[in-house]
């Protein structure tokens, strides 16, 4: 134990020394320590250290030696011995000292897989019983169309001779059952001069025929806009590419009104586009 502190005691007295040294020539040679981080490229607080002696400051011994050899290059000095005469400090190495017993790592180790089963348990269960279960639920008893057709019942025809002694005319009865089915061609209802259909998000500004604003703003993809016979009188549709404009049920080509993948037209009272005029 004595002697370890003898070297320890010597190691940091031929450092102090050495390092004292360096310190001493670069003043001579009138350069700051500034001036030779810039210059050997080491860090400021690495010369530091050596200039004060506390090389284990400076890092492991391989490092040490290239930059004394480095720095003593600078200022003309030979350091070539030094590292003999006093080997740098080795930084002190972490050993653990804490060992994780057999059994508490296997036990740690099926913790873990069995969180990883209840989260997978937890997340699955649900999903599968969504993709599982229909999605119209059964109702007891028998369930009945609604569409049905229009059926007439009517009394079969009696011949004339029966007809003109019958004391009550024979009345055809006409039952009408219910239907869901829309009614087409229902009055009030305008049909759509012109729709449009964005099959990804753009921007519209649609203006009346007198100039009045209709809509202007984004629209999001998957939705839609119709627009009845005189109710339209120009149109500017931003992402044209992504637009299908119809006209009475026909497909409309916008290429004669895109520009930079704008288009803009006019509308006329019956839904049909047509070119701006300026």
């Amino acid at each position: 134990m004595q002697d370890d502190q003898f070297q320890f005691a010597a190691t940091m007295s031929a450092t102090a020394e050495h390092g004292a040294l360096l310190r001493t020539a670069r003043k001579a040679q009138g350069m700051t320590l500034e001036e030779a981080a810039q210059r050997t490229r080491i860090p400021m607080r690495t010369l530091d250290a050596l200039e004060s002696g506390e090389w284990e400051r400076a890092g492991a011994g391989v490092f040490v030696r290239g930059q004394l050899r480095s720095y003593g290059r600078l200022l003309g000095l030979d350091t070539s011995g030094w590292m003999e005469e006093a080997p740098a400090v080795e930084p002190p190495k972490l050993v653990s000292h804490q060992r994780t017993p057999m059994a508490q790592r296997f036990v740690d180790e099926i913790g873990r897989k069995l969180v990883y089963v209840v989260i997978t348990l937890t997340i699955g269960i649900p999903v599968w019983l969504m993709a599982t279960r229909s999605p119209v639920a059964s109702l007891p008893g028998e369930t009945a169309s609604l569409e049905v057709p229009r059926t007439v019942a009517s009394t079969p025809v009696q011949p004339a001779a029966q007809a003109q002694g019958a004391q009550q005319p024979q009345h055809q009865q006409a039952v009408a059952m219910a239907s869901m089915a829309p009614v087409p061609g229902q009055a009030g209802v305008p049909a759509a001069a012109l729709s449009i259909r964005f099959d990804g998000e753009s921007w519209m500004q649609a203006y009346a025929p007198d100039g009045s604003v209709i809509e202007k703003g984004l629209v999001k993809a998957g939705e839609s806009r119709s627009f009845a016979s005189g109710q339209l009188g120009r149109i500017t549709l931003g992402n044209a590419s992504q637009l299908h404009v119809e006209h009475a049920g026909q497909a409309v080509d916008l290429t004669p009104y895109i520009r930079s993948d704008v288009a803009r037209f006019a509308v006329s009272s019956d839904g049909t586009p047509g070119s701006v005029s300026n």
